[in-house]
Formats: structure tokens, C-alpha cells, sequence
């Protein structure tokens, strides 16, 4: 344990950008029929892309065994083994561009230590803000949560996907999307691309989609539907995803100008809800 009760208020500030080779990978693994240089420097950057200008690079000998960077400094050490980027929401207040420099400003703001049941569980609450040249670009927070390794997977509660829909799309998974997605982001977390790790140590039936994944191709899903970018996004993961089985997207545009969505499994359950807003 590294003092984390001192933890709310540190800070941090880390730069980067998307180049327009980095955005051929991100595209090739995100969209079908990618051509590469289909974005260009100055070009404004697909939302969320952003998340992969900001790599951890942590030296090997700093990674912990799950492959993240070792706890301990920025984000603290809980004692606790598994650790899991849950949900969070963002405000888009100026678009990003491909090329441009991008600074990242985190804080952590709240710390929370709960139990699920017999389980204990801590929820650590991330600002961040997101600047360029012109301004400030995008509001973020981000939930992560800290959970102990458990002997055997115990799948939470279902929640069943929507009856009926404005769309309803299925997206190929396999361990190479996987893959790519885990070294265009350099997220070393081994329950994406290791299956024996994933199984036999975080004990997962299989290789686990990303939340970040499935939350961008979620917004992606909302703004090729609605005809344009969404000013806020709020996502929250409430079931694992596996290797296993296509994704679906599934989304509905309701009166107030918000569209809710969800990625789901062919069986019918929820991995990730989100809910896209336009004013």
C-alpha cells in the first residue's frame, strides 16, 4: 500500500498527438475497408481517438504482472488485484485534429471504498482535460475500479439489450482486433491478448474486449447514424465481452436529442450502456 488515502488531488500532465500514421492503425482496426491516408494531418480526428496519444510507457521492468504499469505512483496501490477502466463521460468543446499536439491534464478526485457483497472494491474517480493550442478541447472523467483477483468468474447479473432498436450491428472480435486495439493504445493488459493469462490467472472464460474499444465504437455507431458528432458521451461497462462472439451496436434516438446505446452479445446481454447527447 503506498499511502493512497493522500491520493485525491495529485495530478498529473502528460503531451501527445495522433499522427496520421497512428490514425491509419486506429482506423484499420476499428473500421471496415480502411484505406490508409484517409486522414491527413490537420484532418479532424474521429472522437475518442484521442485515447491513444497518451501511451504508458512505463519501462518493462516498472509493468506489474497484469501488464499495466506498476501501481504506486500516480494512481496508488490499493492492495487490491484486478484493476478495470469501468465508464466515464466527456464534453467535446472543440474538435481535435490529426497531427496537432495534445495535453492532458488528470486529477484525481474522489476515492471510494466499498464492498459487493463479501468483495471488497475501491472506485477512483479521474478528471481529465484535454488542451491544444486553441484552447481547451474536451472535459473528460473516468472511473476505474479496483477489485481483489478472483479464484473462479463469476459473471455479473445480466441485463438484457433492448427489444427494438433504430440499429442493430454486429461487429467481428477475434484476437487479432483485440491485439491491435491493445498496441495502437500500448494498453499492456494481458486479458486482452494473453489468453492463458486471462483465464488461468484473472480467471475469464476468454479474452476480454476493452471498454475503451467498445466505447469508441459505440460513439462512432452514434455519429454515422445521427449525421454528426455528439457534444457529450457517457459510457459504463455492466458485463464483460469476450473473444467468443461478434459485438453487437445497438442504438436508439429518443426525443430530447440524446441517443441511448449498448454493445451486446448475440445471447442477448449488456456489455457496455452509453448514451451519446447533441445539445
Amino acid at each position: 500500500m503506498d499511502g493512497s488515502d493522500n491520493a485525491i488531488g495529485r495530478t498529473t500532465r502528460a503531451t501527445g498527438e495522433i499522427t496520421p500514421q497512428q490514425a491509419d492503425m486506429i482506423g484499420a482496426t476499428l473500421r471496415p475497408h480502411w484505406q490508409a491516408g484517409t486522414l491527413a494531418k490537420g484532418d479532424v480526428l474521429p472522437q475518442l481517438w484521442h485515447w491513444a496519444a497518451f501511451a504508458p510507457t512505463a519501462a518493462m521492468e516498472d509493468l506489474g504482472p497484469d501488464g499495466h504499469p506498476k501501481l504506486g505512483g500516480f494512481l496508488p496501490d490499493l492492495g487490491l488485484g484486478r484493476r478495470m477502466w469501468a465508464g466515464g463521460s466527456l464534453r467535446f468543446i472543440a474538435p481535435l485534429h490529426v497531427g496537432e499536439v495534445l495535453t492532458r491534464h488528470s486529477e484525481i478526485t474522489a476515492l471510494a471504498h466499498k464492498q459487493a457483497g463479501q468483495t471488497p472494491m475501491a472506485v477512483l474517480t479521474l478528471r481529465h482535460r484535454i488542451d491544444t493550442a486553441r484552447g481547451t478541447a474536451i472535459e473528460e472523467e473516468q472511473t476505474i475500479v479496483y477489485l481483489p483477483l478472483p479464484e473462479r468468474y463469476v459473471p455479473p447479473k445480466p441485463v438484457p439489450a433492448p427489444d427494438s432498436a433504430d440499429f442493430d450491428e454486429s461487429v467481428a472480435i477475434d484476437p487479432v482486433r483485440l491485439f491491435r486495439y491493445s498496441a495502437v493504445t500500448f494498453n499492456g493488459h494481458r486479458i486482452h491478448y494473453d489468453r492463458p493469462y486471462a483465464t488461468e490467472v484473472e480467471h475469464y472464460p476468454a479474452l476480454v474486449v476493452h471498454g475503451p474499444l467498445q466505447a469508441t465504437l459505440l460513439i462512432d455507431a452514434a455519429a454515422r447514424h445521427a449525421g454528426r458528432a455528439p457534444a457529450t458521451f457517457r459510457y459504463r461497462g455492466v458485463h464483460p465481452m469476450f473473444d467468443t462472439h461478434p459485438l453487437r451496436l445497438i442504438g436508439t434516438m429518443t426525443e430530447d436529442d440524446t441517443m441511448t446505446l449498448c454493445t451486446a452479445a448475440p445471447q442477448g446481454h449488456t456489455g457496455t450502456q452509453a448514451t451519446a447527447g447533441w445539445s
